[in-house]
């Protein structure tokens, strides 16, 4: 049997940046960067006020877990109120975007599967 290997990421040492619809995330586990295979999971913050850019992935499919704040998520033609401690999966090829409407930060935990990149990500 092979060796395991473990990976692990700290918090701090993440660094965040900006992705293609206008979201600032922090790549918790990606395989372009960690080793992992197939999914990747991140944080991303939608300042109070802020939204995303609508959006589509043809490929990933995306669970966003919402940690904190209250928002509304468009799904396609579909509006639905997202608060802490709600999930919501998004399939692939789904257009989608999310305004943060509360107080503080709107932050989400997102996987994606397969992992996130920038050429699956269609701005609509």
């Amino acid at each position: 049997m092979g060796e395991e290997k473990k990976m692990l990421t700290q918090y701090a040492a993440v660094p965040a940046y900006v992705t293609r619809d206008g979201s600032v995330i922090r790549e918790l586990m990606h395989p372009g960067v960690h080793g992992n295979r197939n999914q990747s999971l991140a944080e991303a913050r939608v300042p109070e006020g802020g939204e995303t850019l609508a959006h589509k992935h043809p490929r990933a499919e995306e669970l966003y877990h919402f940690t904190a704040g209250q928002g509304v998520m468009e799904l396609d033609d579909e509006t639905i109120e997202v608060r802490a401690g709600d999930t919501v999966c998004i399939d692939p090829g789904t257009v989608h975007r999310v305004r943060n409407t509360g107080e503080g930060d709107l932050v989400i935990v997102c996987c994606c599967a397969p992992a996130y990149s920038h050429e699956d990500t269609v701005l609509v």
